[in-house]
C-alpha cells in the first residue's frame, strides 16, 4: 500500500529548499503542479529526495526540465514500500491525468479475443472484448477488432461453424444467408449432425492454438480416404480447404516462435514517437498495432519504451517475452514488476539474433513507415489538392483523381492499371487492372485507348464515379488516345492530363501535357500539387508492374515442377496435395516447403527459386 506524505501545499510561495530539506529518502512518486493546480509531471523514484533534488541543481536539468521547473508551484509526494509499487502507481496516475510533460499512452482500450462457447451442443465462435466471464475458450489478444473479424472471416470459409448470437440461433426456422453462401452448416435447423459439427469445432481449435501442421496432415489423410472411397467431390472440397489453410498459415506463421511473444519497436522524429507492437501467440502472428504516445522533443526511444511498457502492460495479460528495439532505462525493474503482475516470469530482450532479429527489423521498419506516414499527413493531403487546383487552373478543388499506366515486356503480357485517389489519399478498393489483348505488341497508344475505353464504358453504365482529372502516364500520343476514347463515349466532364517524364527521367522535372496544347504547362517545382501528381503516377506504375509480373509469371509457371531437379512424380504429388495445387506451391516459402516430408531444405530452396526468380 502507498502512504501519502503531504507537501507544503498551504504556503503562498513554494520554498524548494525548505521542501527538499524535509523530503524523505524512501521510494515513491512525486507530482509537480503549476499555478493553476494542474499536474504537469508525475515521476517515480527509489529515493525521493535524491530524484526531486536533481531537477533543481544548476546546470543539471535538460531544456525540457528547465521549462517544466519554471512552471512548478508545488510538489506532492506519495511514499510507497518499494520502487516496484512506485512504478505501478506512477503508470496508473499518468494514464489518469495525462500530464503535459510525461510520455502518455493515448490509445489504451482493452484488446479483443476470439471466444469459443464450448459448453453448447453447437458452439458459437465470436469476437469478445472485456472481462472473461462466460464459460468457454478465449484466443488472443488480437491487436484490433478488425484483426479478429478477418480471422473469423478466414475460419468461416474453411470450418463454417456458426457466428450468430444465441437469440438469433434459437429462433431460426430455416437456414439464413450465411448457409446459402456456404459460411455456415445451419445447425439451427438440423442440417448437420453434432458429430460433424464437433469435427469443425475441433479443427478450429487446432488452428487457433497454432497446430496448423497437425491440422493439415489430418485434412490430407481425410482427403486421401475420401478419394479411396470414390467420394471425389468431397475430396475436392477438402483439397480446397487445405489450400486456403496453407495460404493463411504461410501468411501468419512466425518461423522459430512457439510461445507468446510481443515484438515492440520504437521510432522517433520531429517530436513525434511511434511504437509498433506485433502480437505472436502460439507461433502465429495475430497482427500488429500502432501507437503514437504523446512526447516532447528530448525523449529518447529508451525513455519512451520504459514509459510505454509500464503503462501498456500493467493492466493486461503479459506474454512470456518482450522483444524490444531499444533497451528500456530500468529494464530490471520492469521485468520484476511485470513478472509479479503476470504471475509468471517475463523476459525483456533488446538484443536478439537469427529469426527474432528479422522480426524485430520488420517491426522497426513498420514503426518507421507509420511515423513517416504520420509526418506526411501533417502536411495535409487536402493542401496538395488545393495546390493541384492552382497549378492546373481548375475552377474547383478536385475531389477524385484517376491515373493510367501500361506495363509489358517487349510487348508481351501487356497490363494496364487504373488507380484512384480522393482527398483522403489512395482508394485501393477502386483500383482496376486490364489485360490488354488484340493490339500490336508494344503499341502503348492502342493499350491506353483500350484501357480507357473499357474503364469509362463502365462509368457510362453508372458502375463507378467519374474522376475530375484523368492522368495518363505518357506524352502527347497517349493523351490523344485517351481523349479519343472519352470522345467516343461522350464523356466531356473529365480533364485529361499527360504526365511526361522529364530530362533523364528525373523526379520533379515532369512535364504536364493537356489535349490540344502544343507546349507543356509549367508547374512550380516543389509544389505540393506536383508531389500529388508524382504519387499517383508512381502508384499507377507500381500497380501496373505488379499485374504484369503476375500475368507473365502465371504463364511461365505452367508445368514448372517437372523442370526441378530432384523432384520426382511422388514428391510432386505430395506437394500438390499439401498445398492444394500449383498456386499454393508458388506462394509457399522455403520454411513451409521444407516442412513437407521428403523435401529437404536444399530442394525447398530450388523449388522456391524456380517460382520467384523468374524475373532475373
Amino acid at each position: 500500500m502507498a502512504i501519502v506524505e503531504k507537501s507544503e501545499t498551504d504556503q503562498q510561495t513554494f520554498d524548494i529548499d525548505d521542501f527538499l530539506k524535509n523530503l524523505t529518502r524512501l521510494p515513491g512518486i512525486y507530482k509537480m503542479l503549476n499555478d493553476k493546480d494542474t499536474i504537469v509531471y508525475i515521476g517515480k523514484a527509489k529515493n525521493l529526495k535524491n530524484r526531486v533534488s536533481s531537477y533543481f541543481r544548476k546546470g543539471a536539468a535538460s531544456p525540457k526540465q528547465q521549462v517544466m521547473v519554471a512552471k512548478i508551484k508545488r510538489i506532492e509526494v506519495t511514499v510507497t514500500h518499494t520502487e516496484g509499487e512506485a512504478l505501478l502507481l506512477e503508470s496508473q496516475l499518468i494514464k489518469r491525468h495525462k500530464p503535459r510533460f510525461n510520455i502518455c499512452l493515448r490509445d489504451d482500450k482493452s484488446y479483443p479475443f476470439i471466444y469459443l462457447s464450448t459448453e453448447q451442443q453447437f458452439p458459437q465462435i465470436s469476437l469478445h472484448r472485456g472481462a472473461k466471464k462466460k464459460k468457454g475458450q478465449y484466443y488472443g489478444p488480437y491487436p484490433s477488432a478488425g484483426a479478429v473479424r478477418e480471422t473469423l472471416k478466414q475460419l468461416q470459409k474453411i470450418f463454417p461453424i456458426r457466428q450468430c448470437d444465441d437469440s438469433y440461433y434459437k429462433n431460426r426456422s430455416r437456414p439464413c444467408l450465411q448457409h446459402q453462401i456456404e459460411r455456415c452448416t445451419a445447425p439451427c435447423v438440423g442440417l448437420i449432425s453434432q458429430e460433424e459439427y464437433a469435427q469443425d469445432v475441433n479443427n478450429t481449435q487446432l488452428f487457433l492454438t497454432g497446430k496448423g501442421s497437425l491440422l493439415i496432415d489430418k485434412l490430407v489423410h481425410n482427403m486421401d480416404k475420401l478419394a479411396i472411397d470414390l467420394e471425389f467431390e468431397q475430396a475436392a472440397q477438402v483439397r480446397d480447404r487445405i489450400s486456403q489453410l496453407r495460404t493463411i498459415l504461410e501468411k501468419n506463421y512466425v518461423h522459430g516462435e512457439r510461445g507468446d511473444v510481443d515484438i515492440v519497436a520504437c521510432a522517433t522524429r520531429a517530436g513525434i514517437a511511434c511504437v509498433q507492437i506485433f502480437f505472436i501467440r502460439n507461433g502465429q502472428n495475430l497482427g500488429n498495432k500502432t501507437f503514437f504516445p504523446k512526447i516532447s522533443d528530448d525523449y529518447t526511444p529508451e525513455n519512451i519504451l520504459q514509459a510505454f511498457i509500464a503503462q501498456y502492460y500493467l493492466d493486461k495479460n503479459v506474454p512470456y517475452e518482450l522483444i524490444v528495439s531499444h533497451k528500456p532505462e530500468e529494464v530490471s525493474l520492469l521485468v520484476e514488476v511485470l513478472s509479479d503482475h503476470a504471475g509468471h516470469s517475463v523476459i525483456i530482450s533488446p538484443n536478439v539474433r537469427s529469426d527474432r532479429s528479422k522480426w524485430l527489423q520488420m517491426a522497426s521498419a513498420n514503426a518507421e513507415n507509420a511515423l513517416q506516414t504520420k509526418l506526411s499527413d501533417k502536411q495535409g493531403v487536402y493542401a496538395r489538392f488545393l495546390s493541384l487546383q492552382e497549378e492546373l487552373g481548375c475552377q474547383e478543388v478536385p475531389k477524385r483523381l484517376e491515373c493510367f499506366d501500361i506495363s509489358h515486356t517487349q510487348g508481351d503480357f501487356t497490363v494496364a492499371s487504373c488507380v484512384v485517389f480522393d482527398r483522403e489519399g489512395p482508394v485501393k478498393s477502386a483500383y482496376r487492372r486490364f489485360n490488354i489483348e488484340g493490339i500490336t505488341p508494344g503499341d502503348d497508344y492502342a493499350a491506353i485507348y483500350q484501357a480507357v475505353s473499357r474503364r469509362f464504358k463502365r462509368l457510362v453504365k453508372g458502375e463507378h464515379e467519374a474522376p475530375d482529372i484523368l492522368f495518363i502516364d505518357g506524352g502527347k500520343g497517349q493523351v490523344n488516345e485517351a481523349e479519343k476514347a472519352l470522345a467516343e463515349l461522350q464523356v466531356n466532364s473529365v480533364m485529361i492530363v499527360g504526365v511526361s517524364k522529364g530530362p533523364d527521367r528525373k523526379a520533379g522535372m515532369e512535364k504536364m501535357i493537356l489535349p490540344g496544347q502544343q507546349q507543356p504547362i509549367d508547374v512550380t517545382p516543389g509544389a505540393s500539387g506536383l508531389l500529388l501528381i508524382q504519387h499517383i503516377r508512381d502508384e499507377a506504375h507500381r500497380f501496373a508492374i505488379t499485374g504484369h509480373r503476375a500475368r507473365r509469371g502465371k504463364a511461365k509457371k505452367q508445368s514448372t515442377l517437372e523442370t526441378i531437379a530432384g523432384l520426382g512424380p511422388k514428391r510432386r504429388q505430395v506437394l500438390l496435395k499439401q498445398f492444394g495445387g500449383m498456386q499454393g506451391i508458388s506462394r509457399a516459402g522455403v520454411d513451409a516447403l521444407s516442412g513437407i516430408n521428403g523435401i529437404s531444405r536444399q530442394l525447398a530452396q530450388r523449388i522456391y527459386d524456380t517460382f520467384h526468380h523468374q524475373d532475373d
